[in-house]
This record gives C-alpha cells, structure tokens and sequence, in this order.
C-alpha cells in the first residue's frame, strides 16, 4: 500500500526536530453539494530544523517518531521569507513619539 502524501503550512515550529503542519481539504457535502473546507495538523519529523512558520512542505507517512509523530517532512514546496523583520529601536520611537514622517 503507497505512503500518504499530504502538502500543507507550517504553522509552528517550537519543538526540536518537528514541526506542525495544517492541512486543509475542500470537499462537497455530500447531499447538499456545498464545498466544505476541512483542516487538520500533523506532526511530522523535521531532522534539520530547516522549516520556517508559513513554509509549505510535503509530508509523508512513516515509522512513529513519537506518540503523535507519524510524518516526516519530505520537501518543502515554498518558502517564506521572513529573515527580514523591521524592528524599530527604542530611540527612534522617543525621537518620534507621534510617528509622523517628517
């Protein structure tokens, strides 16, 4: 029988090693017709430490890590950036209190 393969969003990566992924489903109900989404996390298995919240990975089914680990993460489909945070310094808000450009 094939592994599943599931794609969907990084949405915490706090613990060492793993990460927790949502996965939505769009589905129609299936007496009325209308198109549901369903969401769901995983845990998967994140040997380098190398995923990022908002990433979009692929997992896969494996042999449990854990209690709850069942998923390793197999590639990532897109990655975020954000390395590029904008911080204001205490300094500049004192000079500025009303934030007006000047």
């Amino acid at each position: 029988m094939p592994k599943k393969r599931l794609i969907g969003t990084v949405v915490s990566n706090k613990m060492d090693k793993t990460v927790v992924v949502n996965v939505e489903r769009i589905f129609a109900h299936p007496l009325y017709g209308k198109t549901i989404k369903r969401s769901k996390k995983y845990h998967a298995h994140d040997a380098e430490n190398i995923c990022n919240i908002g990433d979009m990975v692929e997992i896969e089914e494996s042999k449990p890590y854990s209690k709850t680990k069942k998923f390793v993460v197999t590639r990532i489909v897109r990655k975020t950036e954000f390395g590029e945070e904008k911080t204001e310094t205490p300094e500049v808000v004192e000079n500025n209190p009303g934030g007006d450009v000047e």
